[in-house]
């Protein structure tokens, strides 16, 4: 269905084969790949894991949610298998100091002019301004804080 329109044909990629869900599949099973972080902060530096689970956006949310309204927080991370304490992939040891949720409303756009000296803003008409929760597990590894997201805190070694 196209804009309320129903149609009868095959979309087919140049591969000769039809289109997967919502037609926009990338052949041979492939994610889309985005290049931008659109929703990255200015203080966070870019991951390697970037890539990651697909819908660990869809956890994310139902983590903060119920987490929110769980009468025992620490039985609830204890369900939810978040250890207290671990080993980092370096061996660094680390404990959990605090759960941080946070609401993040985007208001505006910037767009780098050539050369990239200067940008262009524009704020963001209401039907585009994005709501987004964040979820950040901050750990403490004897020296600092370090913040980690839900797939950061899975791959997390027992001590």
């Amino acid at each position: 269905m196209h804009r309320g329109r129903d149609h009868d044909h095959l979309h087919r990629h140049d591969d000769g084969g039809a289109a997967g869900l919502g037609h926009n599949q990338a052949p041979g099973g492939q994610r889309v790949v985005q290049w931008q972080a659109p929703h990255r902060g200015h203080d966070e530096q870019p991951r390697d894991d970037d890539q990651g689970e697909g819908d660990l956006d869809l956890v994310e949310m139902a983590f903060v949610t119920a987490f929110a309204g769980a009468p025992d927080p620490t039985s609830f991370l204890r369900l939810a298998q978040v250890p207290f304490e671990a080993r980092a992939a370096d061996g660094t040891r680390l404990v959990l100091l605090r759960v941080e949720t946070d609401l993040v409303t985007d208001i505006g756009a910037v767009m780098p002019h050539l050369g990239g000296a200067s940008f262009r803003y524009d704020p963001l008409p209401a039907a585009l301004v994005a709501h987004r929760r964040r979820l950040r597990f901050v750990y403490f590894d004897g020296q600092t804080l370090r913040p980690l997201g839900l797939a950061e805190v899975r791959a997390l070694r027992e001590p």
